[in-house]
């Protein structure tokens, strides 16, 4: 296809609507936007914008429209698989400034600008007892986490982000506005633009806010690390668990490989294996930690090798720190090396078999392959590792 081109009149037509300090032409800036997290080739964008309301979006996506000048969608650039890059240059919109933050608690939501970051919420939330339950990790903007419908280790019980979206503020290809969803919980009518436009990864439209559900802090909670010799064991157990109806808040697998460098890197003190982090939470600390005592009872039936617990808040908060530093300790371990992030969804029977697939798979190859999976939904993600200058690479 070809695009226009962003000339020095579609530049002055941008500043005369923003302001200058809101549209970088500058290398700096246009290079900090050039690229994401992911090992794909960065492309410099020709200008970098920043809008402060739906409006300013709005316009410059209306002018790009109608000079046919592409535009990428820029958050905090966390994403993994290069949805983030301003693949035709042209214009990237940087949503940082657009991160108000409007609390609706006793209608247990908020409602927020697109550029908010997911810690930053939590912390807004936490002073209320309340809190956002995807928690895909990564410091990601929640107009990111809408694009690419995160998930992450509380979306067994609390569900992806789709789920806890109620309401959105749009602007579509053309820079036309438009709204869907409401602050009603219940919307059983009409066509679902809401659900469509989540996941689209700014495709359909750039989201500038957004009304979320969010949920009271849940007071009581039981964590625990389960090694097992095998990682399909590991997987197995996870079948089981499900099955006694337990209902886990996390339920998250960890390959071998992380939890070798967690004891590497942070003295972490676990069984060097193929491991489950399990965790169960809510108003009651007896059923939270009876909970916990019968999934344990399965660990053991299917083989586990060692258990840690933690003891406290402290202790939990810990052991999740070093969940979620998975990617950078595998990224520093294989300097130059390509890393093709996948992502798998299966249904929970299929789990452990496609876990071993996958271990097979890449031996044969001759590849490293990093594995972490929310387990209790079936979602695997896989790192696949590899020197761009062998004969074999991909």
């Amino acid at each position: 296809m070809d695009y226009g081109q962003v000339t020095p009149e579609v530049l002055e037509h941008l500043v005369s609507l923003l302001g200058a300090d809101a549209v970088a032409t500058g290398m700096s800036d246009r290079e900090n936007h050039a690229g994401d997290e992911s090992t794909h080739a960065s492309v410099v964008p020709d200008v970098v914008v920043y809008p402060a309301s739906t409006d300013h979006v709005s316009k410059v996506v209306g002018i790009a429209s109608a000079n046919r000048i592409p535009v990428t969608p820029y958050g905090a650039g966390t994403g993994v698989e290069g949805a983030a890059i301003p693949a035709e240059g042209g214009i990237v919109v940087d949503f940082r400034d657009m991160n108000s933050i409007e609390l609706h608690a006793e209608d247990f939501q908020v409602t927020v600008g697109a550029g908010v970051l997911r810690l930053d919420l939590e912390d807004h939330l936490g002073r209320h007892g309340l809190f956002f339950p995807p928690d895909p990790g990564a410091n990601a903007t929640i107009g990111g986490m809408i694009a690419n419908n995160a998930a992450g280790i509380r979306s067994l019980k609390y569900g992806a982000t789709r789920d806890n979206v109620l309401a959105m503020t749009v602007v579509l290809s053309d820079g036309r506005v438009i709204k869907t969803g409401s602050r009603s919980v219940k919307q059983s009518a009409g066509y679902d633009l809401r659900h469509l436009i989540i996941g689209s990864e700014g495709t359909l439209g750039l989201v500038t806010s957004a009304t979320l559900k969010v949920a009271p802090r849940p007071e009581h909670f039981a964590t625990a690390v389960v090694a097992f010799p095998e990682i399909a064991t590991a997987a197995g157990a996870v079948h089981t668990i499900l099955g006694l109806g337990l209902e886990p808040a996390a339920l998250e697998l960890l390959h071998r490989y992380h939890v070798r460098w967690m004891n590497e890197d942070e003295d972490a003190g676990l069984t060097e294996a193929p491991s489950l982090m399990i965790e169960f939470n809510g108003s009651d600390e007896r059923s939270v930690s009876g909970a916990m005592d019968e999934a344990l009872e399965v660990c053991e039936g299917a083989g586990a090798t060692g258990v840690r617990r933690a003891g406290d808040h402290e202790q939990r908060a810990e052991l999740w720190r070093l969940r979620h530093g998975t990617r950078e300790r595998y990224v520093r371990r294989y300097p130059g090396k390509k890393i093709i992030s996948v992502d798998v969804s299966v249904p929970i029977s299929e789990f452990a078999g496609t876990v071993a697939h996958a271990e097979a798979a890449a031996a044969e190859k001759g590849f490293d392959l990093s594995m972490v999976g929310h387990a209790g939904d079936g979602n695997l993600h896989m790192a696949v590792i590899y020197d761009p200058d062998e004969p074999t690479a991909p």
